[in-house]
């Protein structure tokens, strides 16, 4: 989707960008003794031994400590062809997201089987983003990714830029790898995209692999990165939506009660024991996943699981309470209340 950490650069290929650094820490495999990283604690036998809770709905734990890189919903678009009035309806469409609308649009393609052209017209008539718009002309070609949820966001762009008199269509791309490209040529004038990866995506290009990191987990930082690094290869951004599609850490909500548990901080406030995490098989490795939890949180596993990277091997073992915590997308579908 927005190609957070773990998808391709490009998909809804789904892949690691290389913003994902190297290992800070080793773990057990699937089933085995994690070796943890967290500080110790003195209080950990007055906390409870957290064991997962199987249940049918999933709620994302707050990251209220940043450990994520963002990656908001952000309009990309070629410098050549922007213009105040295409810029001011995209902002439209990015002043209306937040990330409970995103899942709920997902919900309604990946599990409702809508398609997203429908979804998108909906959406742009609910919230009458095609109201007030003026100024456009001129042919605007959208450009997507090959998964559902860019899709639906390249179409409510193309709504509200026809409602504003541009003659808008969307042509689905691929991966990222094809359709940034096509952006910075012009053969495409606009695409959702999304901060964090994106601005990694073009760091590497044009610093090299090995560049330090521009992106974080501060948006107002890393959409400045971003705006800097665009001015170099021909691109300008739209204002961030609330709306974001990056890596998360769920439980089930019949955890989060028993628990009392809202954020990553609470959890580990919470919990002395009986945490299983569940993840990519990559995760003991990266330090947004299992390492991150542990420094960044003092949060300490019994065991890690290997599944997936939040797809539904995850969100199965969650919903089974097999796991207490697993990796998944921010925007998923499966979160839909």
């Amino acid at each position: 989707m927005r190609m957070p950490m773990f998808r391709s650069l490009g998909i809804a290929g789904l892949v690691l960008t290389s913003l994902l650094l190297t290992a800070c820490g080793d773990s057990g495999s699937s089933g085995t003794k994690a070796e943890s990283t967290a500080p110790s604690s003195t209080s950990t036998a007055k906390k409870a031994s957290c064991d997962p809770v199987a249940g049918d709905e999933l709620v994302v734990l707050d990251d209220d400590k940043g450990l994520q890189t963002v990656d908001n919903v952000i309009p990309a678009v070629n410098a050549k062809s922007s213009t105040p009035a295409l810029l001011d309806a995209l902002n439209s469409v990015s002043a209306a997201l937040d990330t409970d609308k995103l899942i709920a649009l997902n919900k309604q393609v990946d599990i409702d089987r809508k398609t997203s052209p429908n979804v998108a017209k909906e959406f742009v008539a609910s919230e009458g983003l095609g109201e007030g718009l003026s100024g456009g002309s001129g042919k605007v070609t959208i450009g997507a990714a090959n998964f559902g949820e860019n899709q639906t966001l390249a179409n409510i762009y193309a709504e509200v830029l026809n409602a504003a008199g541009f003659d808008a269509s969307v042509k689905t791309v691929g991966n990222r790898e094809l359709y940034e490209p096509a952006l910075e040529k012009g053969e495409l004038d606009v695409v959702p995209e999304y901060t964090g990866t994106l601005t990694e995506f073009i760091n590497k290009a044009e610093n090299g692999a090995t560049a330090e990191p521009i992106a974080s987990g501060d948006l107002d930082a890393t959409v400045a990165g971003l705006r800097t690094l665009g001015e170099k290869v021909g691109l300008v951004f739209g204002e961030p939506s609330e709306a974001a599609d990056q890596n998360a850490f769920a439980v089930t909500t019949a955890f989060a009660d028993k628990y009392g548990v809202e954020t990553l901080s609470d959890l580990a406030e919470a919990c002395g024991g009986g945490l299983v995490l569940g993840g990519p098989p990559e995760c003991p490795e990266r330090p947004f996943c299992q390492p991150g939890l542990e420094t960044t949180y003092g949060l300490a596993f019994d065991s890690f699981s290997a599944l997936d990277a939040g797809g539904p091997l995850s969100k199965t073992a969650l919903t089974q309470g097999k796991v207490s915590l697993a990796l998944v997308f921010s925007s998923d579908a499966a979160l839909a209340g």
